[in-house]
């Protein structure tokens, strides 16, 4: 996730972003797609071709400097029918709400997450004002007919030691939980690496899959962020194997650059096969800056990950016991 021109009041809860890229002239090379977590969607479903999981784009990503509807439109000609936001709606009025609530309709669009909470999960001390954060946007996800929501562990606190941030992360998540379940919302943990923030305390995905696991709330997930994890610590399909009932989201980007997938050192053939042959059926969101022009990007990681997810998927366990135990991440 690189998003921090969507923050301005969340710097100091370690959102980091990264400015997105400008619209590319340059012809399209070839790339992938992705987003995200397992619920009903009736949008997904009806496209021609569907993936072996939901496909998402995070809208960050696509033509920042055009008119939001017409970047969803971009989105739809891409062949994609969820995308994810960040913070693009919070000057949204009553009657840009209802607004967007067409246009998305009209594209069948969904939108299957959306960050936005600049309070720190492992602070103490911001324990009651993130509660009240989450709060207030419930009624801002149901505007936007959103049911999960990303969260950020925040930066480090100064004094405190890594445990102590790992279990104040853990409970200000289960009160969360709370909160979120009464509205049938999920909550989604992001890891981010330590090149982009060397402030942030959650870069570790192997400590990001032990927090959710002992929060242990059936609508807390882990949006697991390859691009960030590959920087960070690597051993990506492992983890996925050894995980995979803990994650809600998929976010794909290349490394180095963040750029189409198939453009640097991760192997996405091999990402999509295993997600496949595991029977993920969360989302898989692109959140990547296109090298060339941004639709024919967004329509060749589409069609990657249709390619290699759809291999060999019914030859593996496509349900996974939650009494399972857990290998180390």
């Amino acid at each position: 996730m690189r998003r921090r021109q969507f923050f301005g009041a969340c710097a100091g809860a370690g959102a980091t972003v990264a400015a997105a890229a400008t619209i590319a002239a340059s012809a399209a090379t070839s790339v992938s797609a992705a987003t995200y977590l397992a619920d009903s969607d009736a949008a997904q479903a009806s496209t021609n071709a569907i993936p072996p999981f939901k496909l998402s784009v995070m809208l960050w990503t696509v033509y920042e400097k055009l008119p939001f509807d017409q970047r969803l439109d971009k989105v739809a000609e891409a062949g994609y029918n969820a995308v994810e936001l960040v913070n693009e709606y919070k000057n949204f009025t009553k009657e840009d709400y209802a607004k967007f609530r067409a246009k998305k309709h009209e594209l069948h669009l969904t939108v299957d997450a959306t960050s936005g909470i600049s309070h720190s999960l492992c602070d103490a001390s911001q324990r009651d004002p993130f509660l009240d954060e989450v709060r207030a946007k419930l009624p801002v996800l149901e505007e936007l007919e959103c049911n999960k929501l990303i969260i950020l562990s925040g930066d480090k606190v100064p004094g405190q030691t890594t445990q102590q941030m790992h279990d104040n992360c853990i409970e200000s998540l289960k009160r969360a939980a709370d909160i979120a379940a009464a509205k049938n919302v999920g909550l989604l943990l992001e890891n981010i690496d330590p090149e982009e923030n060397p402030k942030y305390f959650l870069t570790s995905v192997s400590e990001g899959f032990e927090i959710v696991r002992s929060v242990h709330a059936p609508n807390v997930k882990f949006l697991y962020d390859l691009f960030h994890d590959q920087i960070a610590e690597g051993n990506l399909l492992a983890k996925l194997e050894k995980n995979l009932d803990l994650i809600g989201v998929v976010h794909i980007a290349d490394v180095p650059g963040r750029h189409d997938p198939g453009t640097g050192e991760i192997n996405y053939p091999n990402i999509f096969r295993k997600l496949g042959q595991l029977g993920f059926n969360g989302y898989v969101a692109m959140e990547f800056i296109p090298e060339g022009e941004t639709v024919a990007a967004l329509r060749a990681a589409r069609e990657m990950a249709m390619k290699y997810g759809s291999a060999q998927r019914n030859q593996s366990a496509q349900f996974i016991s939650p009494g399972r135990p857990h290998a180390t991440a």
